[in-house]
């Protein structure tokens, strides 16, 4: 038993690993060509992937939301879990990244489950309020530009059903939030955002330290 949280060595993260992740070998293939990468480290860990995609599947989600693609591990992972008629609504502004992204779901064979919208989150996301219309997506991943994650919330929240889920990645922002010496722009974004949750009433949250921190936000029924 215990009160705090356990720190995980080298040691411990590597037996964790080594009891619990039953990553695919697609997802094994797409994760070592993006630490190859220049920008690799902005990849989710596998064991993160995989809680998400046990999110996902808990839920029995049939249409969910990725906000920030990368190289597409985080959408090849929920793809992988969702239903044959399920989807994966993707957005992000970069041909280069996505170009990756794309040959890794062609070659899982999900790539008729993810639609990739390659434009600014904010006008995708609005887009799909008009279109698709207000709660009805099941399920959202937000890890994008995080001077812009209260605007993602927002509208994810809106798109998002009564009694689904968002997720937030990078809120821990390598532990720089807990640091008062920390003071740049993106930190104190993500700082604001972290209290903003912590108060908002329409959802019921839980900040989990896996990765680089994960929170969770139940949208309350009405």
């Amino acid at each position: 038993m215990g009160v705090q949280t356990l720190q995980l060595d080298e040691q411990l993260y590597n037996y964790m690993r080594s009891v619990s992740l039953n990553e695919a070998e697609v997802l094994t293939q797409l994760r070592q060509e993006t630490a190859k990468h220049p920008m690799g480290n902005m990849q989710i860990a596998p064991e993160q992937g995989q809680f998400i995609a046990l999110l996902v599947q808990l839920m029995q989600a049939q249409k969910t939301l990725d906000i920030g693609v990368f190289t597409g591990y985080s959408a090849l992972a929920v793809a992988l879990a969702l239903p044959p008629t399920g989807k994966v609504v993707a957005c992000d502004v970069s041909e280069e990244y996505t170009k990756i992204a794309r040959h890794w779901w062609n070659q899982a064979g999900v790539a008729n489950k993810i639609e990739l919208h390659i434009a600014p989150a904010e006008d995708t996301l609005k887009q799909l309020l008009a279109t698709d219309g207000a709660n009805t997506f099941d399920f959202a991943l937000i890890d994008a530009d995080k001077s812009n994650y209260d605007t993602y919330y927002e509208l994810a929240l809106q798109l998002i059903r009564p009694g689904g889920l968002i997720a937030v990645d990078n809120v821990l922002w390598s532990g720089r939030v807990a640091d008062p010496q920390v003071q740049d722009n993106r930190t104190n974004k993500i700082r604001a955002f972290n209290q903003k949750l912590h108060q908002d009433t329409r959802v019921a949250i839980s900040l989990v330290p896996i990765g680089d921190g994960l929170t969770l936000a139940w949208k309350r029924p009405h």
